[in-house]
């Protein structure tokens, strides 16, 4: 499984919570989507494509598709960010000020089971992003393409590393287009690649 998070949006630029809000890529988030593109077409031989139904990453897809070609891709919501409800394009600082349960600290992190009003806990984003991870099921060479956001990312990673919910989230931080490749070999998953910005290595 290639895990690339999806390219820069004005709002992550701004400092704003996206949470499902449809947000599109800006040009920064299109030109990285682009280069990482051509970076996966030469690295994986990608068989399909998993992404979050949000704009984002649906916008991501399809510039990766650009240069990785023509597959199978099946959008849905078990990948997307965490809920925000309420809070949504609120500014982190604002967030932080007043409501910080909710925001993108340590002390959110602790909070795991606090869920904003119209949204979801981290609790429940971990409940629904490994379920699905865990049930993905494929062939034995089947490279999958997973087209996703920064939370998610950060809870599969600690899920693979066997942490606490609150630790996946304080130890992880991948950046915009930033890559993971998980091998996944019957009921064992390494980490191959971890949040790798292919240009910078």
């Amino acid at each position: 499984v290639v895990a690339v998070r999806h390219g820069e949006t004005d709002w992550n630029r701004n400092g704003r919570m996206q949470g499902w809000a449809p947000v599109p890529l800006n040009e920064t988030g299109r030109e990285q989507a682009r280069n990482v593109g051509q970076w996966l077409a030469e690295s994986y031989d990608v068989d399909r494509v998993l992404a979050s139904d949000l704009l984002r990453t649906r916008e991501t897809t399809d510039l990766l598709l650009d240069s990785v070609g023509d597959r199978s891709v099946s959008f849905a919501s078990a990948w997307r960010e965490r809920g925000l409800g309420l809070y949504q394009g609120l500014s982190y600082e604002d967030v932080e000020e007043r409501f910080p349960i909710y925001g993108l600290s340590e002390t959110a992190y602790r909070a795991v089971e606090a869920t904003p009003e119209g949204g979801e806990s981290f609790r429940d984003v971990k409940e629904r992003v490994v379920g699905r991870f865990d049930g993905l099921g494929g062939g034995d060479d089947e490279t999958l393409l997973l087209v996703t956001h920064g939370g998610p990312l950060c809870i599969l990673l600690g899920h693979v590393k066997g942490l606490g919910l609150t630790e996946s989230l304080v130890n992880h931080h991948p950046e915009n287009c930033a890559v993971t490749e998980l091998l996944v070999n019957g009921g064992e998953t390494t980490i191959v690649r971890e949040s790798a910005v292919p240009d910078r290595e």
